[in-house]
Formats: C-alpha cells, structure tokens, sequence
C-alpha cells in the first residue's frame, strides 16, 4: 500500500471517530452532566457537614454482648420515626447499618430516605436525619427511573450498561483523536 493511500486511510478512520465522538457526545450530554455532578455530590458525600448525609455519632460501647437486641432496636426506631418526623411516612426499612466499633444501629428506610442513628446499648436516639446522599445516588446510578416506575432493576441495567459502553467508546476514541494525528505524523516520515 502506497503511503498516499495509507495516510488517506488513516484520516477516513480519524474521521469516523470524530463523528462518532461528537454524535455520541451530543445524544448523551445530559447523561454524563448528571452522572458528572451526582458523582461529584456522592464523592464529597462525607465532607458535606451533614448537608448530604448525617454525620456518623458514636454510642456508648462497642461490645455486642451489651447491646439491645436488633429486634427491640428496630421497634424503638420506627417509633422514633412516627413520633419526631412523621407517621404518614412508610416505616418499611432499606437496610439496618450495625457499626459495631462506633457502638451504633443506623436504620435506613426506603420510601423516603430518613435514617435513624440508636445507640446500640441504650437505644438512645443519636441522631434523626435526612439521607440526601441516597437519592443522589439514585439518580447516578438511575435507579430513580426504576423505583418511580416499579421494573425491578431493569431500567438501571439498561442504563448502566448503555452509559458503561458509551464511556469506554468515549475514551477509546477520544484517545485515538488525540494520539492519531501523532501517529499519522509519525508514519508519513
């Protein structure tokens, strides 16, 4: 191959991925804002003064065997979150968080992102609060979509697969838009 016809070929290919670059860049843009920012809210998440998520307390001990039991824990907090927020609100749980180092249950519900901090000895309230980081990462991860439309999942899978795939055609031919003209120049010598 003649290197006119090679150095031709290499600017098609260049060109290909150009356009490919900038029609993906341009259907998916809001995409990526979204991801970018939520992603960036998730990772300053616990440097947020609260503001994103309830600062973690400590309770008054940390061996188990002096502890509540869960189940007792797990009454008090629904309790808690009738009597101080609101007994309108769903009292059905997302997940309970043991930390057992910092001697405190957290009760994280699902329906609208309270969490509830009980000192696991005593089952003091710690602390009640708003779990914004929740929903920020909700709509990272597009289950937001999901929870509002009941799929199951599905709804996030389609969009984590679709945003994974775009990202790394994104970096590949990003990298070849940077490193092909090099290359050409490289080759025509």
């Amino acid at each position: 191959m003649s290197l006119k016809k090679k150095r031709k070929n290499q600017a098609k290919i260049l060109r290909n991925f150009r356009a490919l670059h900038r029609s993906m860049g341009a259907l998916l843009f809001v995409f990526f804002f979204v991801i970018s920012i939520s992603g960036l809210l998730l990772g300053i998440k616990k440097n947020s003064g609260s503001l994103m998520l309830p600062k973690t307390q400590t309770g008054t001990t940390s061996e188990l065997k002096n502890w509540l039991p869960l189940s007792d824990l797990k009454e008090k907090a629904i309790r808690v979150l009738e009597d101080s927020v609101s007994s309108e609100l769903s009292t059905e749980l997302d997940r309970i968080d043991v930390r057992d180092e910092k001697g405190i249950v957290k009760f994280i519900f699902a329906k609208h992102y309270y969490g509830i901090q009980l000192d696991g000895a005593t089952g003091a309230v710690l602390s009640i609060g708003k779990r914004r980081s929740d929903v920020v990462e909700n709509i990272h991860d597009g289950s937001i979509i999901d929870n509002y439309l009941g799929t199951n999942g599905y709804v996030k899978l389609i969009y984590t697969i679709v945003m994974s795939v775009a990202l790394l055609v994104f970096t590949i031919t990003g990298f070849w838009l940077w490193y092909g003209p090099k290359y050409m120049r490289k080759t025509s010598r």
